[in-house]
């Protein structure tokens, strides 16, 4: 039994027609520069020119409605986990560096409008015995700085180890940010929003918030209205 060889088609493309149905039972064949290149550049002009049905440009006014249509939305249900789901998919871009407050800060590096949040604290949950012992570890191991938060009387979030940039922002007694908990899928989580419109380089800060001990954190944060002390 002989097999013949089939016979070489082309298409309008320049591509090979492949008679049997399936190229892998054509074997390995050379594809001719200029069918190859006549193929890419079809490829290229088709990718780069959509059908015109498909074609969709936004006008300034579709952009504002679109705005609109999302702030009822939000207002028609769980707005919080709307902008959870938000901030997953349109992180802000942020950096750390030094901070004139206090060793480490967090700095916006885009505008940020006012009531958007800008970044999830990030830790290990775990709970207040574990903080007490964890403490106590960190400051035998010499760490100065222990980054936790806390979400309610049970639940801590430590940062200190396994923590994103959000555990750099500093204290502020007159600050541009708050902390907010938020209840997403039945897990509480911590946000941090901004209170008013941050330019681009300045320092992201909220006010800690320490409960009032005799032994007095002093603050460094320089506002106007500086309460002096952290707790």
């Amino acid at each position: 039994t002989s097999f013949s060889t089939p016979k070489k088609k082309k298409r309008d493309d320049g591509m090979r027609e492949h008679v049997t149905g399936c190229a892998r039972s054509e074997g390995y064949y050379k594809i001719d520069k200029k069918d190859k290149l006549k193929y890419l550049n079809n490829s290229r002009a088709f990718a780069e020119e959509p059908p015109a049905d498909t074609q969709v440009r936004t006008h300034p006014g579709r952009r504002s409605e679109q705005r609109r249509l999302l702030s009822s939305f939000t207002g028609s249900c769980d707005s919080d986990l709307l902008k959870f789901n938000q901030l997953k998919f349109r992180k802000k871009k942020l950096k750390f560096c030094k901070s004139h407050i206090h060793d480490w800060g967090l700095f916006a590096m885009e505008p940020i409008a006012a009531d958007e949040m800008v970044i999830e604290y990030v830790g290990q949950n775990i709970r207040q015995v574990i903080a007490d012992m964890r403490e106590k570890r960190y400051e035998d191991e010499g760490i100065g700085s222990s980054y936790m938060f806390r979400v309610d009387h049970d639940t801590i979030i430590d940062a200190t180890k396994c923590g994103n940039f959000a555990r750099f922002i500093n204290h502020s007694c007159n600050p541009n940010c708050y902390a907010k908990v938020i209840t997403v899928e039945s897990q509480k989580k911590i946000v941090i929003y901004s209170k008013q419109h941050i330019n681009v380089n300045e320092e992201i800060t909220y006010d800690y918030k320490f409960p009032i001990e005799d032994v007095k954190i002093p603050c460094l944060c320089g506002s106007e209205n500086c309460r002096g002390t952290l707790n």
